[in-house]
């Protein structure tokens, strides 16, 4: 089995859930796990792949690839996939994967699995896991010919470092003329504080039990304390309370951070699927039956706004010591 894959990048640092899948792969058991980075200026970002299992890594850098279009990228693979061979192309889900995964699947008539939970070799065959049914049940897919395509979906598989060292290699491309067609004209980036939900070890997240968009602002200060993100439920999102950027579930982004802390939120399944696999989930909620609690490692029933106050300055304090 000879595998690719597809290493976003954001400035100078490859994405967390691009070095996650990375990892996987190369523990599937193939010495020689390919990436590829491309864009503009960041042949410079390629040699950190090696440490997370690249044994290679393959670089379009070109200023006509610097906007973060995804028909140009799919331009690339195409032609690295058809020449070198490659039976396995990994993407780490996000907006830009999932567009180059899917117009890569078109191109080269193959089949793309997405979602995907886990990857195993089971008698020789690459077989993937996926949520259905509202993540209520999990089911194994496969892939009828080569090359396969696999979506990760985002905190699935933690990058863990093995310290090892990967061979660069610059690609020759050729761009097609419809993929030139689209131009960026802006691209705008919000600005925060802190690390991001995907990235963040520590997320605190409010839900409708806030009572109101203000108290977010108790939400945000525990997280300061804790140098950690903050998340939110998509009912608070769709009310217009907090960012869509913040949106942990099912239609938001999935989340595995070291510590959750819950603030006000019930617990639906649209939420749980988002946050399940984080190490340590804290749950505070007035209404003793909410949902969260069933799942929760600490359950704390209480007035947020009296409990979340007391619990920062606890945190300054310590951290003061």
């Amino acid at each position: 089995m000879s595998i690719l894959v597809f290493l976003e990048h954001h400035g100078a640092d490859l994405q967390k859930g691009s070095l996650g899948a990375l990892t996987k792969a190369a523990s599937l058991g193939d010495p020689d796990v390919a990436g590829v980075v491309v864009g503009h200026s960041v042949r410079s970002v390629a040699p950190q792949a090696g440490k997370f299992g690249a044994s290679r890594v393959f670089v379009a850098d070109d200023p006509s690839l610097g906007p973060a279009l995804p028909q140009p990228r799919v331009d690339v693979l195409e032609r690295l996939i058809r020449q070198r061979g490659f039976d396995t192309v990994l993407f780490a889900a996000s907006v830009l994967a999932a567009d180059v995964a899917a117009g890569l699947a078109a191109r080269l008539g193959a089949g793309l699995n997405w979602d995907l939970t886990d990857l195993v070799r089971q008698e020789g065959r690459l077989v993937g896991t996926r949520p259905a049914l509202g993540d209520s049940v999990y089911v194994d897919v496969g892939w009828k010919s080569e090359p396969r395509l696999a979506l990760i979906r985002s905190g699935s598989f933690e990058a863990a470092a093995t310290g090892g060292q990967a061979e660069l290699e610059d690609l020759d491309f050729e761009l097609q003329e419809f993929s030139q067609a689209a131009t960026m004209v802006d691209q705008a980036h919000e600005e925060s504080e802190g690390p991001s939900i995907e990235d963040a070890d520590v997320i605190v997240a409010g839900g409708r039990g806030l009572g109101k968009p203000e108290s977010f602002a108790l939400v945000e200060e525990l997280a300061r304390a804790l140098g950690g993100a903050v998340g939110a439920t998509r009912a608070v999102v769709d009310a217009g309370w907090y960012p869509y950027a913040a949106q942990v579930g099912q239609t938001g982004k999935t989340v595995s951070p070291k510590l959750y802390i819950g603030c006000g939120i019930s617990g639906a399944i649209q939420h749980k699927v988002g946050m399940q696999s984080s190490s340590v989930i804290v749950a505070i909620n007035k209404d003793p039956n909410a949902p969260i609690f069933e799942y929760a490692d600490l359950g704390v029933v209480g007035d947020l706004h009296e409990i979340v106050p007391k619990l920062t300055q606890l945190v300054r304090a310590r951290k003061a010591r």
